[in-house]
């Protein structure tokens, strides 16, 4: 592991010596690139340089216990050690944590989209309370929630809602919700009292920048429509809301949220380039093929990954068989233990793809 972590050191850097010359600074792609492996690595190399003082502090205080006879000062080193050893075991588990591959699109915001699956009105409903729950979790994390568009269920909720989440790491914990979350309750228009099973999809993309994707502005049809619901007087009198569509692909994007036509041109598009690049890694996995489909991260929007049980107050997660009941705490975006499980079960996977 040290010589990993004196390789990972020396790019570093290396990686620091050239974001600093000019020909990096003049391409901003190469700039934006190398920028995020500095901050990445930096993490590291922090780490790795207090690990390695804590070692040379072990070995230095057993030496002089192989060559001091005061009893004073063998007793004083003894509780150094007894100090250092957990603490360079401490260390030892971050630095093992944070040398397993990671997905380069962990710190990115997101896409977050939701939609009414099967279960008729019942289903839009239990979509604005996924929704709800997600805004409850941002705000908790300190994170910003901008919606994008949305379309109202005809009893209350969303029949689909989009939404960009921005803030520090958000895709590395989002990601885990891609999926079919099921509910089960007695929906508010049931007289009979009898438990109906209804569903939401969610989608959570990475959102790509300009440096990510590239997009030919000539393969995208734009059209200007009238926004819909909350907004003020501009609402149903101003074409602000914008329309994309991608000629290749046949992907719709809409966004009209903001007063402003530019900036839901600017947001539709962010949208538009996270999709673009979720058709891309679909690709590839199908190049490669499944090698390591673990059910967590990158499994298949189709699969049901969560079932929400209101008679029981039962929340459990299918794909690491994990529950918990305490469902109205969940639903308030208390959302943390899933994540955390789910992340161990990642991360287990990928350690078994390196050895340390």
């Amino acid at each position: 592991m040290l010589d990993k972590l004196e390789a990972i050191k020396q790019r570093f850097e290396e990686v620091g010596h050239q974001l600093v010359q000019p020909e990096t600074i003049m391409d901003m792609k190469k700039y934006s690139k190398l920028g995020k492996e500095y901050k990445d690595l930096e993490k590291i190399v922090k780490q790795y340089l207090e690990y390695r003082d804590i070692l040379s502090n072990i070995d230095n205080t057993k030496k002089i216990l192989e060559t001091e006879k005061d009893p004073d000062f063998r007793e004083m080193a003894k509780m150094e050690l007894d100090e250092l050893y957990p603490k360079r075991d401490h260390l030892e588990e971050i630095i093992k944590d944070m040398l397993i591959p990671k997905d380069p699109n962990d710190s990115k915001n997101v896409i977050l989209e939701i939609r009414a699956g099967t279960g008729g009105d019942e289903a839009g409903i239990f979509a604005g309370d996924l929704f709800r729950m997600y805004q409850r979790f941002a705000e908790k994390q300190g994170w910003r929630m901008e919606l994008l568009d949305y379309m109202e269920g005809s009893s209350g909720g969303y029949k689909e809602i989009t939404a960009m989440v921005s803030g520090e790491d958000v895709y590395g914990m989002m990601k885990y919700e891609s999926g079919v979350h099921r509910v089960q309750r007695v929906p508010a228009t049931e007289t009979q009292g009898r438990v109906h099973t209804s569903a939401a999809s969610v989608v959570v993309l990475p959102e790509m920048e300009e440096v990510d994707v590239e997009l030919n502005l000539n393969d995208i049809r734009k059209d200007t429509f009238c926004s819909s619901g909350p907004g003020g007087q501009s609402v149903n009198t101003t074409y602000s809301a914008i329309r994309l569509t991608h000629i290749p692909t046949g992907i719709v994007v809409q966004c009209q949220d903001e007063k402003s036509q530019i900036k839901n041109y600017e947001k539709a598009l962010r949208v538009l380039r996270s999709r673009l690049y979720e058709i891309e890694v679909e690709k590839h996995n199908e190049i490669v093929g499944a090698q390591r489909k673990l059910m967590v991260g990158s499994g298949d929007r189709a699969d049901k990954i969560r079932t929400y049980n209101y008679p029981q107050g039962r929340v459990t997660d299918h794909r690491i068989g994990y529950t918990v009941y305490n469902l109205p705490v969940v639903m308030d975006g208390q959302i943390d233990d899933f994540i955390e499980q789910l992340r161990i079960a990642d991360n287990a996977e990928r350690m078994k793809e390196g050895t340390f």
